[in-house]
């Protein structure tokens, strides 16, 4: 009977039988099966033999003709792990041992009794046979009927060229390895049987016991010198690639020992010479820890990397990498301090020298000095600058430093999108650094330096970190004592360094971050104060950069104010400042060129102005002298100041819809339609009859429509544009208004009163209408401001009318 198993090959399935008569057959043998493990024709095999039933098998066989017959058991499929050969036998079950049907008879050479019950026995194999069935001798010995291998002679070029392509190829591997006896190479060259010459190969290579089972179970030359073309060709590419990866090992060991013994050479040639053997870098750092104050454990750390750094070779890429750790840490400022000046009045003079207004900020650091004066502890506050370009937020942190008498470090935060510009690098990279922090502190030499952390709100982020969360530590006071960088990989003390940061809007710093800082708001310059800054600070510099002397000008003041108003629109003073500097270049230009005596005096005035920067750029906003029906002036802040915000109002037949125009944003449409609403609802108590509203339609259009506007302060000033018209009375010429309306009619506060205000005198007005909430606001305002201008406050919408109406004025 035959089955076919998975894997291709053939399973005979044989029945053992016992015979009647006392005598066996010629061609039985007593049968040996052997697990991982098998024996080639031609060879000497050692084998172990324990077991009674095999012990008794092997003794019985060598007392009598020694033969034997050997065949290998099949490991299971799982066991297969050659991926060179594939694995195709017949195989035969025996006795319920799955074994090969190809197997050897064996002749027993010697056989060696050892005292634990196992013999050592050495078999040298005779020929391939087949197994045909199982037989049982009288004596219970376990043996095989078999009969012989037949295999065709094969004399075709193509097994004689792999014939002779693997006499080469195993000589390859007789070359790469030592351990082959010379003996070996001769036999192979002498042998002229192929069949012979295939299974000493195959027995001598070290291959897999699944790859030599296959070359002893295929029945023809062919198909066994393919094979064992593909093994050979393998293992002399294994031993090659093991060959090379040999040598470079040698070579580098051999290079190592060389260095090593001329170090050791070169040490003593030294030593004899009474030369130190010392390298300058660290001879260098040894001379600077003398006059050094670390802390404990900075000190520790140096002196264990410096005895590493000892035996360094130089020209080793690890000695510069251990050097300028060293180097980092004797150079970062860990104790050193400036003397701060704690004198509040000086501090105050320096900050009204440099800068002009902003009061609050001042206010804050003269506290801060005070608070030093008195405790001496060194910690200080984590402030932010928050106000729009040009207000001078950068520059007051320099002022700032310079009243402290500490060294300043600005730090631009603009576009850094990786945390290690914050903590650092780790060493193991290569170019490794610390942070820009650290780095800040080794460039100015101080540990309470005044850290300018400019433009804190356009940070970014990306695969890299989030740098904002970096900066969560190092502006934290409660744990900046300990920031701890990744380079240095030692805690510094952050808490004495001032740091300020700076940003144009609050909305893009997040919240964790901005609830460390303390948030200090710079309002935009009002005209007023552009124009004592440029007195005071602007046009002394712009003189002296362009080569003139203060007594070769005279900048009029009409001039400053015709430049702020019509040439430039905003917060700050910067545009100012290069219109300025322009006009300054021009009158330069115009005295070399002109060859106008020194001694002559240029005076700038509106009309000149006019000659060196062209037609104005800027229209100002104008109050109108004469008021109409149905037409309310307000007032608005943007970013570049206050203006002031004309509402028109008309009414056309319809069904009572609401049109609005002027590019509006959503809060002020609400606005309007709040005030639309209370005018509706409150129509009996002003008089307004209910078909107007349900016969027309309403249209209410802000002027300069490309220029987008949106805010609730313009509230009150819709809802008088409309009662304007729907009553028909006017309201009083140069008047303005702010505020919000709801709809009960209650009018509240809003914000920018200040610059609001100054615009308003500005373009004329006279009279200004605002919440009676916002009159603490007018604490802000300067008195000569306010001298020239009449205040009514209200609360609700009645009151602003009883204001605002003309009541002799009607059309």
């Amino acid at each position: 009977m035959a089955d076919e198993t998975n894997n291709g090959s053939i399973t005979v399935k044989s029945d053992s039988f016992k015979p009647e008569s006392k005598k066996s057959p010629e061609n039985c043998v007593p049968i040996l099966t052997l697990q991982g493990m098998l024996v080639f024709p031609y060879t000497l095999t050692p084998m172990v033999i324990d077991g009674e039933e095999k012990v008794k098998m092997i003794k019985k066989s060598t007392a009598d003709n020694r033969l034997i017959a050997i065949f290998p058991e099949v490991p299971d499929e799982e066991e297969f792990a050659s991926e060179s050969v594939e694995f195709k036998a017949k195989t035969v079950i025996h006795k319920g041992k799955t074994i090969t049907q190809i197997g050897v008879v064996a002749r027993i050479v010697k056989m060696l009794n050892f005292p634990d019950g196992t013999i050592r026995v050495l078999v040298r194999g005779l020929k391939r046979i087949v197994y045909e069935k199982a037989y049982t001798t009288n004596q219970d010995i376990d043996c095989i009927i078999y009969k012989k291998f037949k295999s065709k002679a094969d004399d075709s070029l193509e097994s004689a060229a792999m014939l002779k392509n693997a006499i080469n190829q195993f000589q390859k591997i007789i070359s790469f390895s030592p351990n082959f006896p010379e003996e070996l190479k001769v036999a192979i060259l002498n042998l002229d049987d192929n069949v012979r010459l295939v299974d000493l190969i195959a027995d001598t290579l070290n291959i897999d016991f699944i790859e030599k089972l296959s070359l002893l179970t295929q029945e023809t030359i062919h198909e066994r010198l393919q094979t064992l073309m593909i093994l050979l060709n393998r293992e002399v590419e294994v031993l090659h690639l093991g060959s090379e990866i040999q040598n470079q090992v040698h070579n580098a060991l051999s290079k190592s020992q060389r260095d090593f013994f001329l170090r050791e050479q070169l040490k003593t040639i030294q030593h004899e010479l009474g030369e130190d053997n010392k390298s300058p870098d660290i001879i260098a750092i040894e001379k600077k820890l003398v006059n050094l104050d670390l802390p404990e454990q900075v000190s520790k750390t140096v002196q264990k990397e410096l005895e590493r750094l000892v035996v360094i070779p130089q020209a080793s890429p690890e000695y510069h990498v251990a050097f300028s750790y060293i180097d980092w840490l004797v150079s970062v400022p860990w104790k050193i301090y400036s003397e701060d000046s704690l004198d509040v009045n000086e501090a105050s003079k320096i900050l009204e020298h440099d800068h002009y207004g902003l009061e609050d900020i001042k206010e804050r650091i003269l506290e801060f000095i005070a608070v030093l004066q008195i405790k001496n502890d060194r910690k200080a506050p984590i402030l932010c600058f928050v106000g729009p370009p040009g207000v001078g937020k950068t520059s007051l942190g320099q002022s700032i430093a310079r009243a402290m008498q500490r060294k300043f470090v600005r730090m631009s935060l603009g576009g850094v999108r990786d945390e290690a510009e914050i903590r650092g690098h780790r060493r193991t990279y290569v170019g490794a650094l610390p942070g820009r922090i650290i780095q800040g502190l080794k460039r100015v030499g101080t540990a309470n330096p005044v850290f300018m952390l400019d433009e804190i709100d356009k940070l970014g982020n990306d695969y890299r970190g989030d740098p904002s969360s970096a900066l969560l530590e190092v502006l934290d006071p409660a744990q900046n004592k300990s920031f701890n960088d990744h380079y240095l990989e030692i805690d510094c003390d952050l808490s004495s360094a001032l740091f300020i940061a700076t940003a144009n809007i609050l909305d893009t710093i997040p919240p964790a971050l901005r609830d460390r800082m303390e948030i200090i708001r710079l309002p935009g310059y009002t005209s007023f104060e552009k124009k004592q800054i440029a007195k005071k600070y602007l046009v002394p510099r712009q003189l002296k950069d362009n080569g003139l002397k203060i007594k070769q000008i005279l900048f009029k003041m009409s001039a400053i104010d015709e430049i702020i108003d019509y040439y430039t629109r905003e917060a700050g003073v910067r545009d100012l400042e290069r219109t300025i500097g322009k006009v300054c270049r021009k009158i330069t230009t115009e005295i070399v060129r002109n060859n106008i005596a020194t001694g002559k005096r240029v005076v700038v005035d509106p009309k000149s102005v006019h000659k060196y920067l062209g037609s104005r750029k800027f229209i100002l906003d104008e109050a109108e002298k004469y008021s109409d029906i149905g037409v309310a002036t307000g007032m608005a802040w943007t970013s570049v100041g206050g203006t002031i915000l004309p509402v028109e109002t008309t009414m056309m037949p319809g069904k009572g819809s609401l049109k609005l125009t002027g590019s509006l944003g959503n809060v002020m449409k609400e606005s309007a339609e709040a005030a639309f609403s209370f005018i509706r609802s409150h129509g009996s108590s002003l008089k307004i009859k209910p078909s107007i509203f349900e016969n027309n339609d309403f249209h209410i259009h802000v002027p300069d429509g490309a220029t987008p506007k949106d805010g609730p302060s313009a509230g009150i000033t819709m809802t008088v544009s409309l009662v304007s018209l729907l009553t028909n009375r006017m309201v009083k010429p140069e008047l303005s208004m702010t505020g919000e309306i709801t709809l009960r009619g209650k009018v509240t506060a809003v914000g920018g009163i200040k610059e609001k205000v100054i615009a308003a005198l500005r373009s004329g007005i006279k009279t200004i209408v605002m919440p009676a909430e916002n009159k603490k606001d007018l604490e802000d305002i300067p008195v000569k401001i306010k001298s020239k201008l009449k205040f009514h406050f209200v609360k609700n919408a009645q009151e602003a009318f009883n204001v605002v109406f003309d009541k002799k004025a009607k059309k």
